[in-house]
């Protein structure tokens, strides 16, 4: 099986080309230029590097959430159009989860995305048999710490949230070091995810792919907070 896997969420991009579970391709970019800018060209060398086309594809992966709102958008997009023609089957994945896969030993990783306000997007997974120790959502970095010292194996924060986590919890018993170059998401792991997600019968067809932000927007905060502040001086 053909999977061409894009990683948007954040500020870098990643696109990978996995083939019977054989990585061939992947290019990973944080060079400060737009996700609209870069996808569709790192795509497009992904493919004819590989000599392949869209017609050989037969699953996508990408990014449902959570993440950079218009990174999401972006990556959705690209890989529903890419997609469309053909109805070619798509793996919704979890950013969180898609950065764990990136990873293997034995261990616990707490995958952590900077949601800004003081939160991170984070979930928890055991290295070694993939089981979700915490589900996807945005939370306080300092409110991590109870599960920080329940973790009976070796604990690693990885994600562009990663250093909100170790800033607090570096000196915790257990707690590893991970390098800032081997913390960010690569297309590689959202591939292995969408292949999970392809065998367990997970996929969805393009027109069904639809983002997960696991917060409201700031747009959509605002407007919350102005309708309460109304109806306080109606009252």
């Amino acid at each position: 099986m053909n999977i061409l896997a894009v990683d948007t969420a954040g500020k870098t991009a990643s696109v990978s080309l996995m083939k019977d579970g054989r990585l061939l391709y992947e290019a990973f970019l944080d060079g400060g230029l737009t996700h609209s800018e870069t996808l569709l060209p790192m795509i497009d060398t992904c493919l004819k590097t590989c000599g392949m086309s869209c017609a050989d594809i037969d699953l996508y992966g990408v990014n449902a959430g959570p993440g950079s709102f218009t990174g999401l958008r972006i990556g959705l997009a690209a890989v529903k159009g890419l997609a469309l023609p053909r109805q070619t089957p798509c793996a919704p994945v979890s950013t969180l989860e898609a950065l764990a896969a990136c990873h293997a030993g034995v261990g616990t990783v707490l995958c952590a995305l900077d949601a800004r306000r003081g939160q991170v997007y984070c979930a928890a997974f055991d290295l070694e048999t993939h089981a979700r120790l915490m589900e996807d959502d945005a939370r306080a970095a300092a409110s991590l710490e109870d599960f920080v010292k329940s973790c009976k194996k070796p604990l690693f924060f990885v994600g562009d949230g990663a250093h909100l986590c170790y800033n607090i919890y570096s000196e915790a018993e257990g707690v590893l070091p991970v390098p800032p170059a081997l913390r960010g998401g690569h297309g590689a792991g959202v591939a292995l995810t969408a292949q999970r997600m392809a065998e367990a019968g997970l996929t969805v067809p393009p027109a069904a792919l639809l983002p997960d932000y696991h917060r409201l927007s700031q747009a959509e905060r605002e407007r919350a907070e102005r309708l309460a502040a109304a109806q306080t001086e109606q009252e």
